[in-house]
């Protein structure tokens, strides 16, 4: 019945304790605390382990602790009892908080700005971007994919106003984004593509242009364009390109082709050699380019080839520059982190701990 008690002294001291790390918190929060969101909550699942330390550091730690046999116990049960003695559970309610609010503090609780109404001019634009094999040919530096994301990253860089989106494709289509204004991150992930992203090879215009234009179905912008960006003939996929050319003029979608390469023969690295060397050979990746101008010429759009990454670099910005703009109001906010909040009273209580086991509270022997 006593170490029941002194279990549950044990509990409500820890509690106590960690209510009073977490005040100033809920203070400076004041209701943003019910709104505040976990970025890696799986780290919450430490706070099953804070009963387990309290324990361990209470009640079993007397158990660990040498012992001396002695004839009777009466002479010390009749002494008074010191403080020491009534604290000696102080530190491991202590650690037992410190743990509670580290466990916060890694799940990283993250709180929004008040969104803010932004009135820019822009255009909605939705990037299509072919991965198959053949893009890692390299008659452009250092290789057709490489060059175009370089391109791409830099184009969105100079369209600050502009809503971009991102569907990559080889013999499947991918959204890699919905439309955005949010670069940074978009550019990010253009960064991080690679031909191994998606398990079918082959090359599905159709595909990934009707997948770009079912995201273009919502938007209200004067100006909706697409980017296709290949380097190679339409041989895969449900949807055909002269259905997805049909789908884009009942939007009124204007889209803009870009072949990579003019379909000669392009140095192709095929694999390795026993030292690890890239065996490159030259192989011919067919194009169509009528299919690519008959594209563009349907809605709107125009039609280029680039051999060259200059070549591809402008041909990107020369797509956009005389275009009308639509004003759009665009709601912002940013992320604010919390964590310092609960990390900064974990850090003090670790501190007490270590002063109060190594001044106050020292065990002997």
């Amino acid at each position: 019945m006593r170490t029941a008690f002194r279990l549950f002294g044990v509990a409500l001291g820890a509690a106590l304790v960690t209510m009073a790390g977490l005040a100033w918190a809920l203070v400076l929060l004041g209701p943003e605390v019910f709104a505040l969101r976990w970025d890696r909550p799986w780290w919450l699942l430490l706070l099953g382990a804070a009963p387990l330390v309290a324990w361990l550091t209470t009640v079993a730690e007397d158990r660990r602790v040498p012992r001396l046999r002695v004839g009777s116990l009466a002479p010390a049960l009749a002494t008074p009892v010191g403080v020491r003695v009534r604290l000696r559970d102080f530190p491991g309610m202590l650690r037992a908080a410190a743990l509670v609010l580290v466990a916060l503090a890694l799940a990283k609780p993250q709180s929004l700005t008040a969104a803010e109404l932004d009135e820019r001019s822009g255009i909605d634009i939705m990037l299509v971007l072919d991965l198959s094999g053949s893009m890692q040919a390299a008659d452009l530096k250092p290789s057709r994919l490489d060059a175009a994301k370089s391109v791409i990253q830099e184009f969105l860089e100079r369209r600050q106003d502009d809503r971009i989106g991102a569907v990559v494709f080889a013999g499947e289509a991918f959204l890699l984004s919905p439309l955005t204004l949010d670069k940074q991150r978009l550019a990010q992930q253009v960064g991080k593509m690679s031909l191994d992203k998606l398990t079918t090879d082959g090359t599905a215009i159709g595909e990934g242009l009707g997948t770009a234009l079912a995201r273009m179905r919502s938007s209200q912008a004067e100006s909706r364009v697409v980017i296709l960006l290949t380097d190679g003939a339409n041989n895969a996929g449900q949807m055909s390109p002269e259905y997805a050319t049909a789908l884009a003029k009942k939007l009124g979608v204007k889209v803009y082709t870009v072949q990579i390469g003019n379909g000669d023969e392009a140095p192709l690295p095929v694999g390795v050699d026993a030292f690890g060397r890239p065996i490159v050979r030259m192989v011919h990746a067919p194009v169509n380019p009528e299919v690519l101008r008959t594209i563009a010429k349907e809605t709107g759009g125009e039609f280029f080839v680039a051999t060259q990454t200059e070549e591809l670099r402008s041909s990107m910005h020369q797509i956009l520059d005389k275009l009308p703009k639509t004003r759009f109001e665009a709601a912002s906010s940013d992320v604010v982190e919390r964590f310092p909040l609960v990390l900064i009273p974990a850090g003090l209580l670790v501190i007490v701990e270590a002063l109060v086991r190594a001044l106050l509270l020292r065990r002997f022997p």
